[in-house]
């Protein structure tokens, strides 16, 4: 397994909508695994495969953090299928260091999809599960967070992130 180099806002992977998984071959599974070592060593609770540079419908989820064993959820060509209620949280993403902002999500969701063994699963989520699956499906139609905050917030964190990338730049 190994750990991978996580995108940052602006790549333009991140804008892409996901291709799906077509058939899971070792290479799939291989990448699942090394999703789930990533995102355990960020520390993250979710991550999908755009954040690593492959245009695939694939995402992880472990509110764990790798604790329990139980608590991964791989999905593969997930959706959403139903959803309910609302709630508004703070919310921050790998692809987006050292921001938070609140979101809207759903407080409640059912997602579906398949596990590396090809068989169809599908997970009840509320609350931070439910925030997690939707946020992490969300990067497979190419949206970021930051996308579902208004115009001058988005264009506050761009402006932010350009700041940091100059101050980095200058070292």
């Amino acid at each position: 397994m190994a750990i991978c180099d996580i995108l940052l806002i602006g790549d333009p992977i991140l804008a892409k909508t996901s291709e799906p998984v077509g058939e899971i071959t070792d290479d799939i599974v291989r990448l699942a695994r090394d999703m789930v070592e990533t995102v355990h060593r960020a520390p993250g609770v979710g991550l999908a495969a755009p954040q690593v540079g492959v245009n695939k419908r694939l995402i992880v989820v472990d509110l764990s953090v790798g604790e329990d064993k139980d608590a991964l959820h791989v999905l593969i060509n997930p959706e959403i299928v139903a959803k309910e209620g609302e709630v508004v949280c703070e919310e921050g993403c790998l692809s987006v260091p050292d921001i938070k902002e609140k979101v809207a999500r759903p407080y409640r969701v059912v997602a579906r999809g398949l596990d590396l063994a090809g068989r169809d699963v599908e997970i009840e989520g509320e609350d931070l599960l439910a925030r997690a699956l939707c946020h992490e499906i969300d990067h497979l139609d190419g949206i970021l967070f930051v996308d579902k905050l208004s115009a001058l917030k988005r264009a506050l964190i761009r402006k932010k992130i350009k700041k940091r990338a100059a101050a980095a730049q200058k070292t």
